[in-house]
């Protein structure tokens, strides 16, 4: 029998992809009925989390099956978008074509229900810069920035992006890539900072290696395949990163946030702020490890000074759960935490609020 909280987290899902992707929702949908009707698959998907939301468990599944789409394999790539005519998909023929995932590829489906989401969504790079450049206006210093959670570490390389919206614009004009989202505010009072970053450096429990083929497919598996824009965005953004890592300058290891911050963080550098950045990762994060890097941050933050700042960026949900992300920023030495903005969690549109009172 197929436990309530993974049925609830395929009706969120499903609820959740309705508007922006209604093929993954109809996917989704016949899923939870084959679930139910299939004791065995559903042991194994239960098996997965004591939460299946929290771990995004319909999720790995929906990319499981995009996964064996991107890689030509039938009857999947002529029903997925782009190929297929998502609107006119029947409802037997989605049937089949996961009851056959599961009957044929059970080896590939269930290592990819083992690996945690790895979108890394390269349009929140549209809200990260600006708190970016609010860290370089308060600072005065070139940055070295670090991303816990970075995936193929396509938002470590957000300077490098072109930002045209309807309220300012920002970055390289011959840039191969041009991020717009719908800006709500006035301009940032940052956006004339200089911005320097002389060091990135990310990690990832299950970094993604732009040069293995396989892995990008595997990237891209997590963007919902109706969404044309963003898979576009994302082949983009990866080709550009592959070019500018010839030149060095970023690596991405594969370890535990908490022991990358404790490197990175504690030892900071002298004449340049350290920047900590992350987004939409934190849920991810198990409480205990989260608590060690806040107090990692913390810890480090009392012994910064001006000629060796810290700042926490963090593009996450509210505490207080629903609505927008929060754009947040930590600053030491003072400490103090800024709501700059609150956005899209994909980024698509962003209200900038960092005139506001620091909370």
């Amino acid at each position: 029998m197929v436990s309530p909280a993974l049925l609830d987290a395929f009706d969120r899902q499903v609820a959740w992809c309705a508007a922006p992707a209604p093929f993954t929702a109809q996917v989704l949908a016949r899923s939870r009925r084959w679930l139910q009707e299939d004791a065995a698959a559903a042991a194994v998907f239960d098996a997965l989390s004591v939460d299946p939301l929290a771990a995004a468990v319909p999720l790995r599944w929906a990319a499981a099956l995009h996964h064996l789409a991107l890689q030509g394999a039938e009857p999947w790539s002529s029903l997925w978008p782009p190929q297929g005519d998502s609107r006119n998909v029947s409802a037997g023929k989605l049937d089949d074509a996961i009851e056959r995932a599961w009957a044929l590829h059970r080896p590939q489906v269930q290592a990819a229900l083992s690996r945690p989401p790895q979108t890394n969504e390269v349009q929140r790079s549209a809200a990260l810069l600006p708190g970016l450049l609010h860290v370089a206006a308060s600072t005065g210093l070139p940055m070295v920035l670090l991303e816990i959670g970075a995936s193929a570490g396509l938002n470590l390389w957000c300077d490098r992006y072109r930002h045209l919206h309807a309220a300012w614009q920002w970055g390289d004009t011959h840039s191969p890539l041009t991020l717009r989202c719908d800006w709500r505010g006035p301009p940032p009072t940052s956006a004339g900072a200089p911005l320097r970053i002389v060091r990135r450096a990310g990690c990832d429990a299950l970094p993604i290696d732009l040069a293995q083929p396989d892995q990008s497919l595997r990237l891209a598996s997590f963007v919902w395949p109706e969404q044309v824009e963003r898979l576009a965005r994302l082949h983009t953004a990866r080709a550009a990163a592959a070019h500018w890592l010839k030149d060095g300058g970023l690596s991405i290891e594969a370890c535990s946030a908490a022991d990358f911050v404790r490197r990175e963080v504690s030892a900071g550098s002298l004449g340049a702020a350290t920047v900590l950045m992350h987004s939409v990762v934190w849920q991810y994060i198990a409480a205990d490890e989260q608590a060690a890097i806040a107090q990692t941050m913390h810890a480090a933050g009392q012994a910064a000074t001006v000629d060796r700042p810290l700042a926490w960026l963090r593009l996450e949900p509210p505490a207080q759960g629903g609505g927008d992300f929060e754009l947040r920023c930590r600053l030491w030495p003072g400490g103090g935490d800024r709501l700059l903005a609150r956005a899209h969690p994909h980024g698509a549109h962003l209200d900038w609020l960092a005139d506001g009172p620091a909370a």
